[in-house]
């Protein structure tokens, strides 16, 4: 019967094939949304700790300090060093600043940032080209400079910046090396748009101050990381003279905490995504519902035949029952070809990180199946009450 009628099969199917392919597609997009920002938050360092200053609220999306706190100095990276060294491996300080940066007729904004060369470890970030700075160029305050891959674009054409001279406000540094790429992080920092110079150079030479924006550790294994925050806290606690009772003038993130709070808000978009997705699929039960009462209405004979030739009830619901499941299943797996093939095609077109959820193509495929069932009763039903000789009688 379903083959007989073809168009009508292709028509009732079509809805739970378009409800099949959303939700698998837009599974696929949350799961690859997911995949990337857990990356980027695993890009920013291994067994990762950041230290703030003062206190630190998320604001869409992205992490801010909510005012400027001036307590945070060098000298508490050099104690956490010291102090923690049997759980943390490096650590490095950090002063950034949004400054003017100039090349020849070239001018720009960028992000000056002020560290150690533990930073590069720290933060997973490489050498292209040229060297990093060292320890002796921070004693000395020496004006010297790595920048990112957008520097290296934007001021110098691409070509190799090292041994060129640029002017960062109104002080003349020395590039001696280039950053390889390194893309945005998770708070959405361009890593590339950066240049990097010597702590105690930007803290007297470019930005006039003593303190610090961060301080970044990293914990020795990722099963100390909670027992290591807990020892910089203390350290930091003892070393601002906060007594009991007086909040911390600093936020102590971990990777973990970030990683979980980042899969928990990409889960929570995905879940909304996919149950607006799902609604397709209830529209194609109903379509699934107005197919099998129509097949029931014309099929009134056929019924009453089967009824006086011994068909039990039972016998009558178990085939209509059936039509609708094999509409529902074909409809699901042909809707999961569909939406692995769209997922591939927007992956290559729009250039999209989308990722195929098996579990999402098997849960919509087993929901369509439910669905045909449940849709698929009512008609069922009402089939299988239908007195024999009334329907042998129907024209």
């Amino acid at each position: 019967m379903l083959w007989t009628h073809k168009l009508r099969t292709l028509l009732s199917v079509l809805g739970i094939v378009v409800g099949v392919a959303t939700v698998t597609v837009m599974a696929a997009v949350g799961k690859g949304a997911e995949q990337k920002v857990l990356d980027g938050i695993r890009r920013m360092g291994t067994n990762l700790i950041t230290v703030t200053a003062g206190k630190v609220a998320v604001m869409a999306g992205r992490e801010r300090q909510t005012a400027l706190v001036t307590t945070l100095l060098p000298a508490d990276a050099d104690a956490i060093q010291s102090s923690a060294g049997d759980l943390v491996s490096l650590v490095a300080p950090v002063q950034s600043r949004k400054m003017p940066v100039k090349f020849a007729e070239i001018s720009l904004n960028t992000n000056i940032v002020g560290t150690s060369p533990e930073f590069l470890k720290i933060r997973h970030l490489r050498l292209q080209s040229g060297d990093l700075f060292d320890e002796q160029d921070n004693r000395a305050s020496r004006r010297v400079a790595v920048v990112g891959q957008t520097l290296v674009h934007d001021l110098f054409g691409g070509a190799d910046p090292v041994g060129q001279r640029i002017r960062v406000g109104r002080v003349p540094f020395e590039v001696i090396g280039a950053l390889a790429p390194a893309g945005v992080d998770a708070n959405g920092v361009d890593q590339d748009d950066q240049i990097l110079v010597p702590l105690r150079t930007a803290l007297r030479r470019v930005f006039n101050v003593i303190y610090l924006n961060n301080i970044y550790v990293q914990a020795r294994s990722e099963d100390l990381m909670d027992e290591c925050a807990a020892r910089v806290g203390q350290i930091l606690r003892e070393r601002h003279h906060l007594r009991e009772g007086i909040a911390d003038d600093f936020t102590i993130q971990t990777q973990a905490v970030l990683l979980r709070a980042q899969r928990e808000t990409q889960r929570t978009f995905s879940s909304l995504t996919i149950s607006v997705a799902s609604l397709s699929l209830v529209v194609g039960g109903v379509g699934i519902l107005a197919v099998m009462l129509m097949s029931v209405r014309e099929r009134v004979r056929e019924i009453g035949l089967r009824r006086a030739l011994g068909a039990r009830r039972r016998d009558i619901l178990f085939q209509f029952l059936l039509e609708a499941i094999i509409l529902s299943v074909s409809g699901g797996l042909a809707g999961a070809a569909v939406g692995i093939a769209g997922v591939s095609v927007l992956a290559y077109l729009a250039s999209w990180d989308a990722v195929v959820a098996p579990e999402a193509v098997s849960l919509a495929v087993a929901s369509s199946a439910a669905i045909g069932l449940v849709f698929g009763t009512i008609p069922a039903r009402k089939a299988s009450l239908a007195n024999p000789v009334s329907s042998l009688r129907a024209e």
